[in-house]
């Protein structure tokens, strides 16, 4: 199945153009997938264009249709993100310290702390810049507070009754430390567990200014700890009224661009093309849907679909385009891509490892467990430009030909040749190379666990990896839960346009 994946892919490469509409939407899209993006940046379609299939006739669109549908695009993505993605985290802007924006930044705060020094070193003191400080600290605590805070709001308006403080500060009766000390008191009970140590610090600083200035700091962090608190307390109920959300912001997006839906139509019609001319017959489980004859019928929409999303496994992200209804989750497949390609590598390297090891070795779990992390380790940058993968092999067969040679004295085996060192270096080298037979083999029955994890998802028992697998099942099984998560729930917003798309690719055949 890998290789026809890959087939289809290379297929699709010389094609050349895409119009504004489709950069438009990728655009809107990418912001929510800036961290992930930095990683896999050569992988990525942003700086190709892919011809757009000819389903729909062109339309043009005017600027303000385009940024409204960019913000509709972009609403969606947010709810998406945070529904899948349980780590979402909302963080703290931090500007590059050597960007203008941050000197700017710098130069205007000092500026205003510079003021609000020179007013309070006044005789007597100025209080107005101070004050207004105040008013700002007032209205965010009061924001921090739940509905049931009925007697801490009381308490914060009491005591920061701004119209008294201006009264005591005309009169010559403000005390500032005073106010101050609440303020901490009030930051202590509101805050984090996480922020307790930054409020006690500000117990032990003495001057009003930079006391002013590190309660600003902590009540920014305070902010940022009750975003998250709202947005994990939202997830429960935006993960009921999601799919619906998402579906009909789609719907919106599609009655505006009515092109929306051409990439999915191109990539089911191919999955669906290749089940039918059974170009994946020896890659998928018995029972997988696929026609066993020109007479035979035509397979089933299901494993059409499963076998669409088994396809964004192996896509050529340089040169091809994401289909639409899955192009907010388009990060994520690259890097359940990129992990299993270094899986493949890995469990290439220690199938042939254990092949030519004694079994009394090979069985043991411990060192298995060993070499797995060794191999782990010499692979852990295997994505990144300046890796060289081949340079990587030889320093992994080296380490493998010492790890299995120390494991075989102490088991009581001689140990390895240098015929056979040759031998497994060698092997391990070769497989480098995507040809490699041991290496196809791997990722042939990564595909084919992935296929029947997703055909089974709501059986227990889940299915048993395939022979060879064994391993790498741990770290597999953890992608084909992620992988899983992902089909599962674009299936559940977007198979009402899949179901529409493949009645008509399906009564074609």
């Amino acid at each position: 199945m890998s290789e026809n994946l890959d087939k289809t892919n290379t297929n699709e490469a010389g094609k050349s153009k895409s119009n504004d509409s489709e950069q438009g939407l990728e655009d809107a899209v990418e912001g929510s997938d800036g961290a992930l993006q930095k990683k896999i940046k050569s992988g990525s379609p942003s700086t190709q264009r892919v011809q757009r299939p000819h389903s729909s006739p062109p339309r043009f669109v005017t600027v303000e249709e385009l940024l409204e549908t960019a913000k509709g695009v972009t609403n969606m993505a947010l709810a998406h993100e945070i529904v899948v993605n349980g780590d979402f985290r909302i963080k703290p802007v931090e500007l590059p310290e050597d960007s203008l924006e941050k000197r700017v930044k710098d130069i205007v705060h000092k500026a205003f702390w510079d003021c609000l020094s020179v007013q309070l070193s006044e005789d007597p003191p100025t209080y107005d810049r101070a004050i207004k400080l105040v008013g700002e600290i007032k209205e965010t605590l009061l924001s921090f507070l739940l509905p049931g805070h009925t007697r801490l709001r009381n308490q914060i308006t009491e005591v920061l009754d701004l119209d008294l403080i201006k009264q005591e500060a005309e009169n010559g009766a403000l005390d500032i430390s005073k106010l101050a000390e609440f303020i901490i008191g009030i930051m202590g009970t509101l805050c984090a567990p996480v922020r307790d140590e930054e409020v006690n610090k500000l117990k032990d600083i003495k001057e009003i200014v930079p006391l002013f200035r590190a309660i600003f700091s902590v009540l920014d962090m305070m902010k940022v700890d009750m975003a998250n608190f709202a947005v994990s307390s939202i997830r429960p109920h935006l993960m009921q009224q999601s799919v619906e959300y998402e579906r009909k912001q789609f719907q919106e997006l599609l009655e505006k661009q009515p092109n929306s839906l051409d990439f999915v139509t191109q990539w089911l019609e191919e999955a669906a093309d290749d089940l039918m001319n059974q170009k994946y017959r020896n890659a998928l489980p018995a029972g997988g849907g696929a026609a066993g004859s020109e007479d035979s019928p035509r397979p089933d929409p299901a494993a059409v679909q499963n076998y669409a999303y088994l396809k964004l496994l192996k896509w050529d992200h340089l040169h091809r385009l994401f289909p639409e209804t899955v192009l907010m989750d388009r990060s994520r497949f690259q890097e359940l891509q990129l992990q299993l390609e270094q899986l493949t590598v890995l469990g290439a390297v220690l199938l042939v490892t254990f092949s030519m090891a004694a079994p009394g070795i090979s069985s043991r779990a411990d060192f298995a467990e060993k070499l797995k992390m060794i191999v782990k380790i010499l692979l852990t940058d295997m994505h990144q430009p300046s890796f060289h993968l081949e340079d990587a092999l030889t320093a992994v067969g080296e380490k493998v030909c010492l790890e299995v040679s120390n494991c075989l004295s102490l088991c009581g085996f001689s140990p390895l040749t240098p015929d056979k060192e040759v031998v497994l270096k060698g092997q391990i080298q070769a497989v480098a190379s995507s040809d490699n037979p041991i290496r196809r083999i791997m990722d042939s029955r990564i595909l084919t666990f992935l296929e029947t994890h997703l055909a089974s998802s709501h059986q227990k028992p889940l299915p048993t990896a395939p022979g060879g697998l064994g391993p790498v099942q741990k770290e597999l099984e953890e992608v084909a839960v992620k992988f899983v998560r992902l089909v599962n729930y674009n299936k559940m917003v977007f198979s009402p346009y899949y179901d529409a798309i493949l009645s008509k690719i399906l009564a074609r055949s």
